[in-house]
């Protein structure tokens, strides 16, 4: 059975702009993958919001996963704060099966996020859960929390973002996806 290993943000310290955690909101996403991964029969596992990051990735590591999937929301830093607005999905450059994953990723969310021409796929070799995850890895910033605009279209689409994502998992593994 193709099985994913979740690993939705641990930084309950990072605000978004109208309230609430990055934490928070991540792991309502991943809650809302969750059915639609029990629905096509892909087997998962998640982090904890009490682990730290090593934890997280030595959880990961420990078993046999097809996909490691780093679900988080971007902050432009103090200069942009709030001018910014994009997805960017992640993957270790090396890694051939990290960058499909990223690119089916990045294709299917083009259909739901408002500003299509924003989401991208950037390679990188400096985040953690790329690097250091047996499993290939993908991480994506499904938009900036520091945004009104981003951080309001993440809080009113957890469902169709966790949707999108759980049929791009499937269509990286090569299974059907079972809509709800």
């Amino acid at each position: 059975m193709p099985s994913v290993f979740l690993s939705p943000s641990l930084q309950e310290w990072n605000p978004y702009v109208n309230g609430g955690s990055e934490e928070y909101y991540m792991n309502l996403v991943a809650d809302a993958i969750e059915p639609y991964l029990r629905a096509s029969g892909i087997s998962f596992s998640r982090n904890s919001p009490s682990q730290t990051l090593g934890q997280a990735i030595a959880q990961s590591n420990a078993g046999n996963y097809d996909l490691h999937l780093a679900i988080h929301s971007n902050a432009a830093g103090s200069q942009n704060s709030g001018t910014v607005r994009g997805t960017d999905v992640y993957y270790y450059p090396t890694s051939a099966k990290g960058k499909r994953a990223a690119e089916i990723i990045a294709g299917n969310y083009r259909d739901i996020y408002p500003l299509p021409d924003r989401v991208k796929t950037v390679a990188s070799a400096t985040l953690a859960e790329l690097r250091r995850t047996k499993a290939p890895a993908v991480l994506i910033e499904t938009a900036y929390h520091d945004n009104l605009a981003d951080a309001e279209w993440i809080q009113e689409n957890i469902g169709a973002i966790g949707r999108n994502l759980a049929q791009s998992i499937a269509q990286f593994l090569g299974v059907p996806f079972v809509d709800l």
